[in-house]
């Protein structure tokens, strides 16, 4: 669960060092001309983008922009329908039915403190009583960032649009690295509602470590450190609520190289500027990683 967390929950201050890295420039490989990518993290300020040197040089060196999805297509009707109708209980369902009474009264006790009214009250059971636990872990979460970090983040202006946004401008093409109905099956469907039901109490229980966690990533995509985000992301808390393999290959790794097997065509076809969430380019099996080990030089932009 915790790895969810740092994919999507925004980050926050910024604090510049000298291995700061956040832009790759791509070439080699039979390459013509130099493809971009950037880290991203969905909830960042879109005002952080003028901080990040060599930006508006690569969207101009570039043809076409790639984000994880294509921003237009998630605002239509039918992919918000299906968004919606995978954050909702089968029929007849409601949260209670996958908590003990002792998880329900520390579940309602945590939207008390947090919202000032919890599962208790009839208003609330009615509007958030029946989605899944997945969907209420993702509420929590952006709860708890906002809690510290009011007015960081506008959702009618985000840091991931803003990349597909200059292309429009542009009349560039823009396209997507999956699909809307991937990313459902990815955050949404992965699990049973039994196990998302333990992530929903693991988020609630380790509140201190998960807030901290934040923190930490907050700091280090500010710091355009990925080193520091990698090391914020592995952070263990030695119990079962540490992330498995299992989550890590399905949030992470198998979508990393799902993208590698089709990133060699889009480039090919037209320079491309790259922005997916910054979770996905470190390590060992990182996005930058794959690249190298393809055969294309990867350099971070200065």
């Amino acid at each position: 669960m915790k790895k969810a967390l740092g994919i999507t929950l925004a980050l926050a201050l910024f604090c510049l060092n000298a291995n700061a890295q956040l832009l790759y420039r791509i070439s080699g490989n039979g390459l013509e001309k130099a493809s971009y990518i950037i880290g991203t993290h969905h909830l960042a300020n879109v005002g952080f983008v003028e901080r990040i040197n060599g930006v508006k040089e690569a969207l101009t060196e570039t043809d076409q922009v790639y984000g994880e999805l294509i921003w237009d297509t998630m605002q239509n009707p039918d992919s918000l329908k299906l968004v919606q109708d995978a954050m909702m209980l089968p029929a007849g369902k409601t949260i209670k039915d996958y908590l003990t009474p002792e998880q329900f009264k520390r579940l309602d006790a945590f939207m008390v403190a947090k919202m000032g009214a919890g599962m208790s009250n009839p208003m609330v059971a009615a509007q958030m009583g029946k989605m899944t636990p997945m969907a209420l872990v993702t509420q929590f979460q952006l709860l708890l960032y906002m809690t510290k970090h009011m007015g960081e983040f506008d959702p009618s202006s985000t840091f991931d649009q803003y990349f597909q946004a200059q292309a429009k401008k542009n009349n560039l093409p823009c396209g997507g690295l999956e699909t809307i109905q991937k990313q459902i099956n990815v955050l949404y469907k992965g699990k049973s509602y039994e196990k998302q039901a333990v992530d929903l109490m693991c988020l609630i229980d380790n509140e201190a470590f998960n807030s901290q966690m934040m923190e930490d990533l907050t700091t280090a995509f500010y710091a355009q450190d990925l080193d520091a985000l990698k090391k914020a992301i592995d952070k263990k808390m030695g119990n079962a609520c540490d992330t498995s393999a299992e989550d890590e290959a399905a949030l992470i790794y198998d979508r990393n190289a799902d993208w590698l097997a089709k990133m060699p065509e889009i480039m090919a076809s037209k320079p491309t500027f790259f922005a997916v969430g910054a979770a996905h380019l470190v390590g060992e099996k990182g996005v930058l990683q794959l690249l190298r080990n393809a055969g294309y030089t990867v350099e971070g932009v200065r």
